[in-house]
């Protein structure tokens, strides 16, 4: 996720104080239905895909994409300033509802549909069968030198690498921290913090040896980057989806059966490869997603 569209999947923080009375808020955008993403490439691909469905369909959108990190976003969407945007399985699981994941995905979506029902009034639609799950990747030049391919093996070698990070993952405990608990070591001999549309940047140029990624970045496959194996599966899976305010879906029933459509055919090839043409090819992320739509008559 590397175009300047790309910036990180941020960490929330919990929002369960205030929770209710947030939810009950109602829409401040008319009849609209206001569509939100986050601050990257993937999460502004599906906001446009979101929005243009719902266009074709007759139904007046407001896109308010490109918002921030996930506690932007899920404020945003708790106040009525916005009725839906794409959140993933392992975010809600880990950095918002503070739950431990289970290794099952189905799992995972089963448990944050039900807990954001609960807790704020939201509706989890259909999830994409794609994971983009955190990782961390390098060059092939790296791994050949320091014979690393696992997560356990960058462990021990990270006292002398460099790693790429973006702020939010020295933190989360999805990020460094979880990964210190779970394996051991890593602790990098150095650790330099990016923009996450400048972190691939510097990998290739050579200022880092090692940066944080996601599974579906499109830059791994322009790169031709290599992913560590999470050997002790320590990331949960992060499959994405809809999450939409009970008000709008009793006002708008439609969303739910025309959004749905869409998740199927998202699987980690296709999402990856509609990246790589946001970060690689330099495309604007409305066209990318029309012309994706339009081959599925979905818009």
């Amino acid at each position: 996720m590397s175009a300047p569209h790309a910036i990180s999947r941020a960490r929330s923080l919990a929002l369960i104080g205030g929770a209710a009375a947030l939810g009950s808020c109602s829409s401040s955008h008319g009849n609209a239905i206001a569509i939100g993403s986050k601050d990257f490439t993937e999460e502004l691909i599906l906001g446009e895909m979101y929005a243009q469905i719902l266009e074709n369909f007759g139904m007046p959108v407001v896109r308010k994409l490109d918002l921030g990190g996930t506690q932007v976003a899920m404020e945003a969407l708790l106040r009525g300033d916005i009725d839906l945007y794409p959140e993933y399985t392992g975010t809600a699981l880990i950095t918002e509802l503070k739950l431990r994941p289970q290794k099952d995905a189905a799992a995972n979506y089963e448990t944050v549909k039900r807990e954001y029902e609960t807790r704020y009034h939201l509706t989890w639609l259909r999830p994409a069968p794609f994971n983009d799950t955190q990782a961390l990747a390098t060059t092939q030049t790296v791994r050949q030198k320091y014979h690393v391919t696992t997560l356990s093996d960058l462990a021990k070698a990270a006292p002398h690498l460099r790693l790429g990070a973006i702020p939010e993952f020295t933190k989360r405990e999805d990020g460094l921290p979880g990964l210190q608990k779970a394996y051991g070591g890593f602790q990098f001999k150095d650790i330099k913090l990016f923009d996450i549309g400048l972190k691939y940047q510097a990998l290739m140029s050579g200022q880092v040896d090692v940066v944080v990624a996601f599974g579906t970045d499109g830059q791994i496959e322009v790169d031709q980057l290599y992913v560590f194996a999470d050997d002790k599966h320590f990331w949960p899976s992060y499959q994405a989806a809809p999450v939409v305010r009970d008000a709008t879906l009793q006002a708008h029933p439609t969303i739910a059966p025309r959004l749905n459509k869409l998740a199927p055919l998202l699987d980690d090839a296709t999402m990856r490869g509609l990246n790589a043409q946001v970060d690689g090819e330099k495309l604007d992320p409305a066209d990318v997603a029309r012309a994706f739509l339009r081959e599925h008559s979905l818009a």
